[in-house]
């Protein structure tokens, strides 16, 4: 009997779409559950039921097993599935990964959201907090195509956001995050992941998610 694999995402939720790229990547067949994240008043039961604690995508449904948080699923996938592998075999070397993947959920993301909504001086500190993440981040890529090396790993899937999600709020906003000149290294990077095959697949039309980030930025909230 084969096992069961869903997962609950969202079409523009990095988040969700970084377990879809690691599945794929995987060649791990699922079904896929778009969920309506906006109000938990909108929430599936079955979402409410797999994570009642955050409530949110990601979630991965393995044998009916759910699974949170998508650096958590992103190591469970690799853990579960040999083939393929995004984490390196080296202890050292895939803490390093998982690291930096926290790196930017942690340290990337924040002041991304504090310079589109905080006071003019927030603004400001959180636009250098974000240059001086992505040139730090850039400096991991150490002269290899991606992070992972010559092939996509683990921490490629976790910087999906970067490659696309930051450079349309840059395009959107008109605020400067991630330009050439600063970070031509990470530029290219980006360019190089959105155009894997694997990838592009999964990832949102670049044109729907403007749309989103516009009504989003103009007070519409995270609406289709």
């Amino acid at each position: 009997m084969a096992e069961e694999v869903k997962l609950f995402g969202a079409w523009g939720s990095p988040f969700s779409r970084r377990v879809e790229i690691a599945l794929e990547l995987k060649g791990s067949p699922f079904e896929y559950i778009e969920e309506n994240v906006i109000d938990d008043k909108f929430k599936s039961p079955l979402l409410l039921k797999y994570d009642p604690v955050h409530k949110k995508v990601p979630v991965l449904l393995h044998s009916g097993k759910p699974i949170l948080e998508s650096l958590i699923i992103l190591e469970y996938i690799d853990e579960t599935w040999k083939p393929n592998p995004i984490l390196p075999e080296d202890p050292h070397e895939r803490a390093l990964a998982c690291f930096w993947a926290n790196f930017i959920d942690e340290k990337c993301m924040p002041p991304v959201w504090k310079a589109l909504l905080g006071t003019r001086d927030e603004r400001e500190k959180a636009m250098e907090e974000v240059r001086e993440c992505l040139k730090t981040h850039e400096s991991v890529l150490n002269g290899t195509k991606f992070f992972g090396g010559e092939t996509i790993g683990l921490l490629d899937i976790a910087a999906n956001f970067i490659a696309l999600w930051l450079r349309v709020i840059q395009e959107v906003s008109g605020l400067e995050f991630l330009t050439a000149d600063k970070c031509p290294v990470l530029i290219k990077w980006c360019d190089e992941f959105v155009s894997c095959s694997v990838v592009k697949e999964h990832l949102p039309p670049r044109d729907k998610l403007i749309a989103f980030v516009k009504n989003w930025l103009s007070g519409k909230g995270w609406t289709d």
